[in-house]
């Protein structure tokens, strides 16, 4: 996927701290999602979309090597994409795309083969891999190319949604490993893969949902304004507003909290006002004192 913003933002200075470990995520996602591939994607015949899909695919039908034909169709696309879309391709993401070829041929060298003759097995393992590989990368501001590209630059001319582009190209690509294997259920294992790759994804760069958003109305926000001060050490925000059947005025906390947190929380608000108004929302990425520091992001 492509990164926003401008390239110097995304710019590591060299041999600093945060450009070592950036080129270590790109070196052991790479390697995670090679594995992947390598060992259960490749084997099993799991075409998850994208340029390592149709690699897959030329591999078992012509015998060529997933990672090189993978980087030979990788390389193209990343002239396409500098030319249509401007330089948003920065080194780290060609190496992560160099070493992840590299290694998905070298895994495929060693003739290992799929630990598993579950197919479904095999396809939920696959989806693990590749989507922790993925995040490791993508924690690093690189990007993976491939048909992301494509969609990318659809994406400029059609104005269509690159979500939905990604999933139309991905399923062509599932359908023609459909057609050179003859075998559609391949297609519901390569897309229970590419589902959970997207879960793992997201639940490793997000965090999952284990921080709280916390809207609180209640006449006795001074009480409980403490408790979160002083009990759950946490900070929050009054906002002022109105009750809309009486237009009485009211004080509206907002908070941030952990989910065991919440639990006392919730226990405090029933204690002091059974006629509070509480609502809870998932949140993500949760950065400040108490939570994460911004400079990782």
């Amino acid at each position: 996927m492509f990164l926003n913003g401008k390239e110097k933002f995304f710019t590591d200075k060299l041999y600093s701290l945060r450009w070592f470990r950036s080129y270590a995520l790109i070196f052991v996602g790479s390697i995670i999602m090679s594995a992947g591939f390598a060992f259960f994607a490749d084997p099993l015949k799991i075409v998850p979309g994208g340029v390592y899909g149709t690699a897959i695919v030329i591999h078992h039908v012509f015998g060529l090597p997933t990672g090189t034909v993978g980087l030979l169709f990788n390389i193209p696309l990343f002239l396409i994409g500098i030319y249509f879309l401007g330089p948003r391709f920065g080194t780290k993401t060609f190496i992560g795309t160099i070493l992840t070829a590299v290694f998905i041929d070298y895994f495929n060298s060693l003739e290992l083969g799929c630990p598993t003759d579950d197919i479904m097995l095999g396809s939920i393992v696959a989806g693990v891999l590749i989507g922790t590989g993925l995040a490791l990368i993508f924690k690093s501001k690189a990007t993976t190319g491939g048909s992301d590209i494509i969609a990318q630059i659809a994406n400029k001319y059609t104005k269509l949604p690159i979500g939905q582009l990604l999933i139309a190209i991905d399923s062509v690509i599932v359908f023609v490993g459909v057609i050179a294997f003859k075998d559609f259920s391949l297609a519901l294992y390569a897309f229970i893969t590419i589902f959970i790759t997207g879960k793992v994804l997201d639940g490793i760069l997000l965090g999952g949902s284990h921080r709280k958003a916390v809207f609180i109305i209640s006449d006795k926000s001074d009480e409980i304004r403490d408790f979160i001060l002083k009990s759950l050490n946490r900070g929050g925000t009054f906002f002022n507003g109105n009750g809309m059947y009486k237009n009485d005025e009211k004080k509206i906390i907002y908070t941030t909290i952990t989910r065991r947190e919440l639990s006392a929380l919730m226990e405090f608000v029933n204690d002091v006002d059974k006629e509070a108004f509480m609502s809870v929302f998932d949140t993500n990425q949760v950065y400040g004192r108490g939570f994460l520091p911004l400079e990782d992001d």
